[in-house]
């Protein structure tokens, strides 16, 4: 599976300007940010969110199954290292 290209999505903006950005849109429809979404905000890798939105679903089912996997694959090997 290839790599988002990088001319794809511009720089990502610094997380105070594009919080800045979403209020400025939000307000010139008369709507209010709402400060717990904004806090959270802060905290979420909007540039992972568009790598994703840029694989087909087919590549994301795929990502989905292999850390499926990956899980089953742990856990097996904790309950075999419990002794269970």
């Amino acid at each position: 599976m290839a790599d988002t290209p990088s001319h794809r999505f511009p720089r990502e903006a610094a997380p105070a300007a594009e919080g800045a950005r979403d209020a400025a849109i939000l307000r010139k429809y008369g709507i209010e940010p709402d400060p717990v979404i904004e806090a959270y905000k802060r905290d979420v890798d909007r540039t992972l969110l568009r790598q994703n939105l840029a694989r087909t679903p087919d590549e994301r089912w795929q990502v989905i199954t292999q850390a499926l996997r990956l899980q089953e694959e742990l856990r097996a090997a904790g309950a075999k290292a419990r002794g269970r």
